[in-house]
């Protein structure tokens, strides 16, 4: 018995997110917010942050990475197919448009990532090294 609440313990000291989401899910629940809206919330501050971070890392190197601002973007959407979706009226078609915008914004972040300039300096040294 010991041993397995040990175990808990030391889960939890190293997986803190799981105690946090924990935290915010029983204050959600106590607070008495409806569950939707607190997940928009969540993804605001989701989106503040993201902001926030895209424009520290341009201040100190001086070049705005693409990933991190359509990283703003597919969240920004997915935040605005939750508010969209929870509505009583439900207009699909804006829903499937944002969608689909979505998941070319997913099709642009993978792109951004195979032919990022950075990848290719890694990878054609590496393959200088090994002719």
């Amino acid at each position: 018995m010991r041993r397995a609440i040990f175990k808990i313990k030391r889960y939890f000291e190293y997986n803190y997110e799981v105690t946090i989401a924990m935290i915010l899910f029983i204050a959600i629940i106590t607070s008495g917010l409806e569950f939707y809206k607190a997940i928009i919330y969540m993804l605001e501050f989701i989106v503040i942050m993201e902001v926030i971070k895209m424009i520290s890392d341009f201040i100190k190197k001086e070049k705005l990475r693409l990933r991190f601002v359509i990283d703003i973007f597919i969240i920004f959407l997915i935040r605005d197919v939750i508010i969209r979706a929870s509505h009583k009226n439900i207009d699909y078609f804006d829903i499937l448009f944002l969608l689909i915008v979505i998941f070319v914004f997913f099709i642009f972040r993978i792109m951004s990532i195979k032919y990022s300039p950075g990848i290719n300096k890694i990878n054609n040294k590496s393959e200088n090294r090994s002719e």
